[in-house]
């Protein structure tokens, strides 16, 4: 079954010493469907992994092989937010605009979302959008 993807949980992924029940049912998850994100996840994730290499959490061969391990995966960028929907969101849930694009497609695709902020998890709720749990 597709959902919508947020970085934190594929973050976990990366590391071995993160033990998130969630990320593990995402990662599931994909044996049978696709993971949906918004263009954004893609600098998120970089993001997340360089500032971890910085601080001595992962090598940068291990960052190399987890980027090829993150693009066989049947994840789909979707590059096509509809901006009033997600500043409405942001402003209604307080979240930041780059939370709310995950909160906004998972709406816009009826889709559940697959998080470990639990702001966004929140919001998801108020919105009555499906969590993978």
């Amino acid at each position: 079954m597709d959902f919508v993807l947020d970085a934190s949980i594929a973050g976990c992924w990366a590391f071995e010493d993160e033990d998130a029940s969630l990320a593990t049912a995402a990662l599931k998850r994909l044996a049978s469907g696709n993971a949906h994100v918004p263009s954004l996840w893609w600098f998120e994730l970089r993001n997340l992994l360089i500032v971890n290499e910085r601080r001595g959490r992962i090598a940068e061969q291990d960052t190399a092989a987890f980027l090829n391990f993150i693009g066989r995966l049947p994840i789909t960028l979707d590059n096509r937010p509809d901006g009033i929907a997600l500043l409405a969101l942001a402003r209604r849930h307080r979240l930041t605009v780059y939370d709310a694009a995950y909160l906004e497609l998972a709406i816009r695709e009826d889709l559940s979302l697959a998080t470990l902020d639990a702001s966004l998890a929140r919001a998801a709720r108020a919105e009555r959008v499906g969590l993978v749990e």
